[in-house]
Formats: structure tokens, C-alpha cells, sequence
């Protein structure tokens, strides 16, 4: 692990009180495995918890003038098979983490793992940081399946990943639901092909409708050539992906889950 600056007094503090909270914390025991796991002295086991694990990690980081200890820590603490059962503390801890964490410019990940971020100088940037793109997606009524498929991608507020699996998950979800093995306009064009669909957006029975289910199959298609071809093949340095397209193509592929939601699957006719 590289070095890295030890944090001050009160980020060490704030983030252990989050650690071992009373109610929503690490037990006692947990502490004590932990700490031995990450070779840190605990050296005033019979204190409060927070003071405890304060103690023990200004005690390494006073050796080692470094900080790596509470980061190290912190990974071994929110590892997710820990979280098995209780997916809530999982994300109460995490959430609040990420917010004392922002100051010195880290974040913890849904898979544990605490990664770099630009830091942050205030409280409401550090709360708006925690959970931004989620917040603004939450609050457009984004469609769950859009989640399912880009958690930890949206939580490191990574744009161009998140779109990409959020496009995937559309391709997956039409393979589920239509049975079919294909990919792309492949897929989208015989899953919803107007002659012989497997999958309707409605009868089908007038122009207007056979109408929607063409244009419903060439926006798909569009969708996956537009954007997630070049986001699949490109590096993230020369395919940038800002905050407002990624809003708008959240939008997008929120609208096709919907559409998704009240497909009619055709049974193939037994001979």
C-alpha cells in the first residue's frame, strides 16, 4: 500500500465515532479482529468503542506517520461478505464514512474497496459528493433496473462506466425476458421485429402501433450504437462522459425499462 498523509485529529475521530456507533456500529469484538487483522495495536482495549479504535489507529499512524492504517481498516470493516445479513448497516456506515472521508479526498466503494476522489472543503459538498449522481437519478423517478446494473459505478460518481452498464443491463434484461442469446441491433431487432415479434409493446393491430414498436426498436438500436459502442471500445480518456449526458442517458434508458415493464412476450405455436 502506498503511503499516504496521516489524517488530523478530528477526521481520525469522526470516522471512528462512525465505525463504532452504539447502535449502527462495529461490536466490541469486531474491533479487537479487525485491528489485529491490520497489525494495529489495540492499546486501551477497555475503553469506549470509538475512543478505543481512535486510540489504536493515532497510535499507528503516530508510529508510522502515515494514515494508511484507518484506510486499511476501513476496507476490512465494510468488506461486503461481512454484510451478508444486514445490507442496511452496510450502507449506513458507507454512507456516512464517505462523507468524513470526502475531506481528505477518499470514498469508499459498494465493494469496500476505498478509492482516491477529488477532496472536498465543505460539508455540503461532501454530503452532496457521498451520494450526487444517485440523488439526482432518485429524484427523477429513474426506473430500479437502471441501479441494479451500475451501483458501484454510480457511487464513484465514474460516468462513463455507469452509462455503459446501465446499456448492458438493458440488453440483459430483453435476453431474459425474450429468451433470446443474441446482443445489439441483432437482439433488439428480433426481439421486437414487427412481423414476427417475440416481444410487443402493445397488439400491434394498427399503424400507429406497429408504428411505436419500429420506433421503440430503432431508439434502442440507436442507443446501443450512440452510446454504448463507442463507451465499450474507446478509453475513458478519449470518450469523456459528463454529469448532464450521463443524466440523460439514464433518462433514456430508464424510459426503455418502463416500456420493458409491460412488454408481452409471444409463446412460440406448437406444431
Amino acid at each position: 500500500m502506498d503511503k499516504l498523509q496521516p489524517f488530523d485529529a478530528q477526521q481520525l475521530e469522526a470516522a471512528c465515532k462512525i465505525l463504532a456507533d452504539t447502535e449502527r456500529g462495529l461490536t466490541g469484538r469486531e474491533i479487537g479482529y479487525i485491528l489485529a487483522d491490520c497489525k494495529v495495536d489495540d492499546v486501551s482495549p477497555s475503553m469506549t468503542k470509538w475512543k478505543r479504535l481512535f486510540n489504536a489507529l493515532a497510535g499507528a499512524q503516530n508510529k508510522h506517520h502515515v494514515e494508511n492504517h484507518l484506510i486499511m481498516f476501513v476496507s476490512r470493516a465494510l468488506s461486503p461478505v461481512r454484510y451478508v445479513h444486514d445490507g442496511e448497516a452496510f450502507e449506513w456506515r458507507r454512507n456516512e464514512l464517505n462523507i468524513v472521508l470526502a475531506f481528505s479526498g477518499f470514498n469508499v466503494r459498494e465493494d469496500g474497496k476505498v478509492v482516491r476522489i477529488r477532496p472536498e472543503s465543505t460539508l455540503r459538498n461532501a454530503k452532496a459528493r457521498a451520494g450526487a449522481l444517485r440523488s439526482k437519478l432518485e429524484d427523477r423517478g429513474t426506473h430500479p433496473e437502471v441501479f441494479k446494473y451500475c451501483k458501484a459505478e454510480l457511487l464513484d460518481e465514474n460516468y462513463f462506466h455507469a452509462v455503459l452498464e446501465s446499456i448492458k443491463g438493458i440488453g440483459e434484461r430483453i435476453r431474459r425476458v425474450s429468451g433470446l442469446s443474441s446482443d445489439g441491433a441483432e437482439l433488439v431487432n428480433s426481439a421486437f421485429s414487427v412481423k414476427s415479434p417475440i416481444l410487443m409493446l402493445n397488439p400491434l393491430s394498427n399503424d400507429t402501433e406497429l408504428s411505436e414498436q419500429k420506433g421503440f426498436s430503432n431508439m434502442l438500436v440507436g442507443l446501443f450504437g450512440a452510446v454504448r459502442n463507442p463507451t465499450a471500445h474507446a478509453p475513458k480518456l478519449i470518450w469523456t462522459m459528463t454529469e448532464q449526458d450521463a443524466l440523460d442517458v439514464f433518462s433514456m434508458v430508464s424510459f426503455f425499462h418502463r416500456k420493458l415493464d409491460n412488454a408481452k412476450k409471444i409463446e412460440p405455436r406448437s406444431n
